[in-house]
């Protein structure tokens, strides 16, 4: 029982730091990515590099919450929780790329006299950014969400009511972002917050509850029937 407590802290910690280093990562970066140009300019770069610090910090946190969960879920769906640890990875990787599509910007600042050219790689190395927070917090968050609700609400670990909203949130922030891809609304609207919500409310009430109380006790597996249970 004690092993599978320090489990459920561990993870609900890396959840809650995931969490909070995307939140101050976006607000960093801002002057380099809405400001096009900022390749132009000169001065501390420092708030950018402590972003991409923190996104690395991100990802890493990613990869921790399902490194830790997986001795857990996979007896509730083995495949499923490999998946679930593979779409972490695969989630971590994308907002590397970001990463560094981001930094790079730091390193053009001041390197050269075409100033239209800097703008231009700039402006598609913020698209990078774009489509790297897109698919890696958007689409495969999505699928990451979904199966691990899906598993623990199998093996009832967790409150139902916890687990209903990763089974909502993960399958509406997919949506969205496959909307959000094909242009039907931006990925800043009304529609596209509802989702992150949704998912950030999901993972949050779950971080809780690991830290605050930890995983219930498995619900035993009624006897075959005509089997004596020992006394």
């Amino acid at each position: 029982m004690g092993s599978t407590r320090t489990t459920a802290v561990v993870a609900g910690v890396f959840f809650v730091v995931a969490a909070v280093t995307a939140v101050i990562a976006l607000g960093l970066y801002q002057p380099a990515l809405s400001d096009a140009d900022y390749v132009l300019g000169a001065g501390e770069s420092t708030g950018v590099l402590v972003g991409g610090l923190l996104e690395v910090v991100l990802a890493a946190s990613c990869i921790g919450t399902a490194v830790t969960l997986y001795p857990v879920i996979r007896h509730h769906g083995e495949g499923m929780a490999l998946g679930y640890v593979c779409g972490r990875l695969l989630e971590a990787a994308v907002i590397v790329v970001g990463v560094v599509a981001t930094l790079s910007l730091v390193s053009l600042r001041g390197t050269g006299s075409d100033d239209e050219a800097l703008v231009a790689v700039a402006r598609a190395l913020v698209a990078v950014h774009d489509w790297t927070f897109l698919i890696g917090p958007g689409l495969v968050i999505g699928v990451n969400s979904w199966l691990l609700a899906v598993l623990l609400r199998r093996s009832h670990l967790v409150p139902r009511a916890i687990t209903a909203l990763g089974l909502v949130g993960g399958p509406l922030v997919l949506a969205s972002s496959i909307a959000i891809m094909f242009g039907l609304y931006d990925q800043v609207s009304p529609w596209g917050f509802l989702g992150a919500v949704v998912v950030a409310v999901w993972e949050m009430a779950l971080a809780y509850r690991l830290i605050v109380t930890g995983f219930r006790a498995p619900t035993p597996e009624p006897a075959p029937a005509g089997v004596a249970l020992p006394a």
